[in-house]
């Protein structure tokens, strides 16, 4: 099976090395809302790419749910990118957009431990174990291919449960991004008790994303007054086109790489899932998560062996046009200000500039959709499996948005 795998992922570095070093260009270059001079700003840009954080396959983790797949290679690449996004998202919110990574110095201790919440085992928040767990709720079996919005609404199941990052994920429906609902859920009172997340095994995380401290000096869990307003991860899944990406709206994905809420697109081909960052010119960059590495071990504690976590090499660069038309866009807004001021972007630089929108958005929430309900934490204390299947009809899928199996 390693034998197959390896031909397998030998065969995607090839096709996606063809357009890898980065041109001598005069064509400016977007990354999450960051203009850059190719020419003057190479080290900058590069600086930049290496500072994301960078998740790919793993082998030789724990066997998810303790009798499953002990590596997601050939199967887990949107789940990688579902992580990049939301890692993106993470560093935004407590180290800032402007924050850069070194491959030798110390780090910050949000850092590390936003880290660890990615780790690969069953007790970190947002791991491959967790997401393939929580994904059966959305009718996907573990070792199962996903779309982009399956992993949307994954994060935003698994989001109810971390206290630390206190992050709101609102993922759009019917094209269509609701600001009264959004506002709804990021100002929501904060007064539940919010229990750990549950392990496979049923027991409470001690790691990771916990309501508990990890075993080193990380800063303790946010408090929150009522009116506050909570971190927010928008996703909107889109579908531009039918077969292939409708040219009329390339340059409205171009501008959503400009604005500086930009948290990246989740998208691909056809089961090839990658996390762009950015253009130049009619090219997208974005990273690859089809790399197989070794699981990290984090027995050893704080701080991980962090290298392999960020991208060291040029980043990956693909046309436009050849993008699959199922794509999900992020962006993350700390305060109630930024979401106004995205909100005020889309509304001058995409939905007046063109005819053909990619969504709408609308100051109230629909008279004929049902009553929005901000997501709230199931008062389970139960296992994972249980906890999937208690919490399955909370959250819609919109199988319509995924990437074409074919």
């Amino acid at each position: 099976m390693e034998a197959v795998l390896a031909k397998y992922e030998n065969q995607i570095n090839v096709f996606s090395d063809y357009l890898e070093e980065l041109p001598d260009s005069d064509e400016p270059v977007w990354i999450l809302g960051e203009y850059y001079n190719i020419k003057t700003e190479k080290s900058r840009l590069l600086s930049d790419v290496r500072s994301r954080l960078w998740f790919t396959y793993r082998k030789k983790f724990s066997p998810i749910g303790g009798t499953g797949p002990s590596s997601d290679a050939g199967w887990g690449c949107m789940l990688r990118c579902g992580q990049m996004i939301l890692g993106q998202a993470l560093l935004c919110r407590h180290l800032g957009r402007e924050w850069r990574w070194a491959s030798e110095g110390e780090q910050p201790a949000e850092y590390h431990r936003i880290l660890h919440c990615f780790l690969d085992k069953k007790d970190s928040c947002y791991s491959i174990h967790q997401m393939a767990q929580m994904g059966v709720g959305e009718g996907k079996s573990v070792g199962e291919w996903y779309g982009p919005n399956t992993v949307a609404q994954v994060l935003k199941k698994l989001a109810l449960f971390d206290e630390w990052n206190s992050l709101a994920v609102y993922v759009s429906m019917d094209n269509t991004v609701v600001i009264e609902d959004i506002k709804k859920q990021c100002l929501q009172a904060d007064r539940e008790s919010r229990p750990s997340l549950p392990s496979a095994s049923g027991e409470s995380s001690e790691q990771g994303c916990s309501t508990r401290p990890l075993a080193c000096p990380f800063s303790q869990p946010h408090t929150h007054s009522p009116a506050r307003w909570k971190p927010l991860l928008l996703v909107i899944p889109l579908r531009m086109g039918i077969n292939s990406i409708n040219p009329v709206y390339i340059q409205a994905l171009k501008e959503f790489f400009k604005m500086p809420q930009s948290c990246g697109v989740l998208g691909g081909k056809p089961n090839l899932a990658y996390y762009f960052i950015g253009f130049i010119g009619d090219e997208l960059i974005y990273l690859d998560p089809h790399n197989t590495q070794p699981a990290v071990d984090s027995e050893s504690g704080p701080p991980v062996d962090d290298q392999s976590y960020h991208c060291q090499r040029s980043p990956h660069r693909m046309k436009i046009t050849n993008l699959d038309p199922s794509v999900a866009l992020g962006f993350f807004c700390k305060s109630e200000e930024d979401f106004d001021s995205w909100c005020n972007l889309v509304q001058q630089e995409i939905l007046k500039k063109r005819n053909l929108r990619m969504f709408e958005l609308v100051e109230k929430h629909p008279s004929h959709w049902p009553p929005f309900v901000p997501p709230t934490k199931p008062e389970v204390q139960t296992t994972g499996a249980e906890f999937i299947e208690s919490t399955d009809q909370l959250f819609e899928s919109e199988e319509e948005f995924e990437i074409l199996n074919v």
